[in-house]
């Protein structure tokens, strides 16, 4: 635990800790938490002293009296499956939807004890703003409002940073917006501007446009966080064959031109149900596609070369979802191939949150502080 850095936060469905490596060294992870053992597993493996902190089990689980001092901020990336906030609390306590109002129980918590944090960060997938027809994310910055928080919302692709497509919202709220951090923002998108338009005036009153800048240009593409092609293992012939036979005209038409080409070409494909049928979607734009947990074949994505006419086919690597989500070299993987990018299809890209960190959450962290002080 860095005990000198200026700031604290607590990180709910931590996951493998992208959150805490985003937000770095400035920041003293005070409690972490998430349900499944692989995840809990690689958080300790990766930050030792999380020994003390991190929790393991679900988060209804969790006491208000287990979260230590008064943090400067909470992160939690709840899971996205069947999200759902509209229509109150009943009905939610069992099930993946439920896991936001695990959390928030905990803010209130925190909040009657008069130790809740100044600033949250709820981060999910970009359908939290349209899902329920905006009933959901209406119902989200109620309950933040209600507690006195301004919120506002950016949707924000990493492939502004990591060569990985995987647009997320991140949901802001702070007790003490500093108007010098609401303005315009690349990340105040057409989806995001409908989401606050649909909201009713009271909720409008309370919405801020945090005025985050956009990303510097990327600098790398897929191909440049590869494996040596003599290090990895490649599909047979066949598989490829009958990977290009699923591939609609458009697609295909994708990969003869590379292949006419004659040098190297490298895109990512994944497999998708289209009218009924599966299909394989290739991309050379280099960007991997959003990835996702292996819950299936057809979620684990697949590199495909193509080299002096040859094409080449196989599926991503662990260590290259790790480098596509913007960890460092020395983060350690699971060593199963499936454990790996099960943890990593279910994190937050670390480039994003640090962008986030400097940018706003450290400034919004600091402010109170600095009212205080006058």
């Amino acid at each position: 635990m860095n005990r000198a850095a200026p700031f604290s936060f607590y990180e709910f469905f931590a996951g493998g800790g992208m959150a805490r490596l985003g937000l770095g060294d400035a920041w003293t992870c005070l409690f972490a938490n998430d349900f499944d053992p692989l995840k809990v597993r690689t958080y300790r493996e990766n930050f030792p002293d999380a020994q003390a902190h991190m929790h393991e089990g679900d988060v209804w689980s969790i006491e208000p009296s287990a979260l230590p001092g008064r943090a400067d901020l909470a992160w939690a990336s709840s899971p996205c499956q069947d999200f759902s906030l509209a229509g109150g609390r009943a009905g939610l306590t069992g099930g993946k939807s439920s896991a936001f109002f695990g959390f928030w129980r905990l803010m209130e918590s925190l909040d009657a004890d008069g130790r809740a944090p100044g600033v949250l960060v709820i981060e999910n997938v970009s359908g939290l703003l349209t899902s329920n027809s905006g009933r959901d994310f209406q119902a989200l910055c109620e309950v933040l409002a209600r507690r006195g928080y301004r919120v506002g919302a950016l949707e924000i692709d990493a492939a502004a940073f990591t060569p990985q497509s995987r647009p997320r919202i991140f949901v802001i709220a702070a007790r003490h917006a500093d108007p010098h951090l609401i303005d315009a923002s690349p990340f105040h998108t057409d989806a995001v501007r409908t989401a606050h338009d649909r909201l009713p005036a009271s909720l409008r009153e309370s919405w801020a446009w945090w005025a985050v800048p956009g990303a510097p240009a990327r600098n790398a593409d897929l191909a440049s966080i590869l494996e040596p092609d003599d290090d990895v293992a490649w599909r047979k012939d066949s598989d490829t064959d009958a990977l290009l036979d699923m591939m609609a005209p458009l697609h295909r038409s994708r990969v003869e031109a590379a292949r006419a080409d004659g040098g190297r070409a490298v895109g990512a494909v994944f497999r998708r149900m289209r009218g009924g049928v599966q299909r394989a979607e290739v991309r050379f734009d280099g960007l991997a596609g959003c990835l996702r947990t292996p819950r299936g074949g057809s979620s684990r994505q697949t590199v495909l070369v193509i080299e002096k006419g040859q094409v080449r086919s196989r599926l991503i690597t662990a260590r290259e979802a790790a480098r596509l989500m913007g960890l460092p070299e020395d983060y350690r993987v699971p060593k199963s191939q499936s454990g790996g990018l099960h943890v990593m299809g279910d994190g937050v890209a670390a480039p994003v949150v640090r962008w986030l960190a400097e940018h706003l959450l450290e400034p919004l962290a600091a402010g109170p502080r600095a009212v205080a002080a006058e």
